[in-house]
């Protein structure tokens, strides 16, 4: 990788990966489905993707030539591909990309072991890694079971089991008890390098009960939320899957802590919506992703000695077209004006730092707040509804998909 370098970012929503790409010194040519306004400000081009990555054959080819207009306008060598949300269920997609580009990440191979609910579920037995039971046959206490979609992200395709056998690319998981929360790592195919252990909560709505809302990345000196064993189990079993499955890049495995139990609900293999919170070392983190996916684990700075979070702030209701506003410093994902946003999809993200988790949570439910008063066109915000942390958490499209 060489300054200047271009690279073709392609994600449901590509914003923090091309704000990370600009930290790394490389120029972002983004393919995702918003083209929000800061993303937008960012890319040295963008192009805009109707619907879900992947959905049929029009939206691979879709996908494809969006990628080759992209890479058209470049002018010299694309230094590869770097894939963000949307490709979970789609390795298929991710071969066609790697036939044409080079991909920064995790390969196609090591989406399909991972993202296939029963291949990963039969990896974790082999490994002995404590993991929820699957299946995709009909199950005598649906209370006790959630379905998901296979390769969903962002938990709005979560939803409680339903009678009968499972609806075609869907499965059926164990429910658990416990906290949300996510290991956040580098892999370079044979180890890991840990990142932070971040804590994670979810905004249920109606229709999506285990949305993803939010997480934190504890400040350097704060005491962990698990114990150091739990750790050093939880990093060990990770490790064992990279091995496994040759996971290069920046990665996260979601889990459910509850007291001296811990279950690892999925890992998801590419950089995720903790990204603003991560890039904070000297180092720029894309940098470190690009060399972990070269297969040469980076050495990493310490720590940031403050905690960071964001949080996605949901449309309470359908706009047609949004109206110009007054966008604070702590938004991002910033819809354009006139621009259409469904009611219940993501319509900003909002960001904070602070000495510790617990503050930054709060800045974080002050912010959102503010978003809210601000659409609403009010100056106060504590009217927001503010929702805790989600016993069972894991990671959907309108005008504006719900998964990020």
């Amino acid at each position: 990788m060489r300054e200047g370098d271009a690279v073709l970012i392609a994600a449901q929503s590509g914003r923090a990966l091309a704000q990370s790409a600009r930290r790394a010194g490389l120029r972002p040519y983004v393919l995702d489905l918003f083209g929000d306004a800061d993303t937008l400000d960012l890319a040295e081009a963008h192009r805009t993707l109707p619907g879900r990555f992947g959905t049929g054959r029009h939206g691979t080819d879709a996908v494809l030539a969006g990628l080759n207009a992209l890479a058209g306008l470049v002018g010299k060598r694309v230094f590869g591909v770097i894939l963000g949300s949307g490709f979970e269920g789609s390795p298929a997609l991710m071969a066609r990309i790697a036939a044409h580009y080079r991909l920064v990440g995790a390969g196609p191979g090591t989406v399909a072991a991972l993202k296939d609910p029963m291949l990963f579920a039969a990896l974790c037995e082999r490994l002995a890694i404590p993991h929820p039971r699957v299946t995709t046959a009909p199950v005598s206490n649906r209370y006790a079971w959630l379905t998901k979609r296979s390769g969903g992200s962002g938990g709005s395709h979560i939803r409680a089991a339903t009678a009968g056998a499972a609806p075609p690319g869907h499965y059926y998981q164990a429910r658990m008890r416990g906290r949300a929360c996510a290991l956040n790592f580098l892999a370079d195919g044979r180890d890991v390098a840990v990142l932070a252990l971040t804590q994670q909560w979810s905004r249920p709505s109606a229709l999506r009960p285990f949305r993803f809302a939010g997480a934190v990345a504890p400040g350097r000196d704060e005491p962990s939320h698990v114990s150091p064993n739990m750790l050093a189990a939880i990093t060990g079993a990770v490790a064992g899957l990279v091995k496994a499955t040759a996971l290069r890049g920046l990665a996260s495995a979601d889990l459910l802590v509850d007291g001296d139990a811990w279950w690892l609900l999925e890992i998801n293999p590419r950089p995720g919506a903790t990204l603003d919170a991560f890039d904070r070392r000297p180092t720029p983190l894309l940098a470190a992703h690009i060399e972990a996916s070269l297969g040469r684990m980076p050495r990493l700075d310490a720590p940031p000695v403050d905690a960071a979070g964001s949080e996605i702030c949901y449309a309470a209701r359908r706009y047609t077209s949004v109206p110009p506003l007054d966008w604070p410093d702590f938004a991002r994902d910033r819809p354009r004006d006139g621009s259409s946003v469904a009611g219940d999809a993501p319509f900003c993200t909002v960001t904070a730092q602070g000495p510790d988790t617990a503050a930054v949570r709060h800045t974080l439910r002050e912010r959102a707040g503010t978003i809210a008063a601000l659409l609403d066109g009010r100056t106060e915000s504590h009217g927001y509804r503010y929702q805790a942390a989600e016993h069972q958490q894991a990671d959907g499209p309108a005008d504006r998909p719900a998964g990020r």
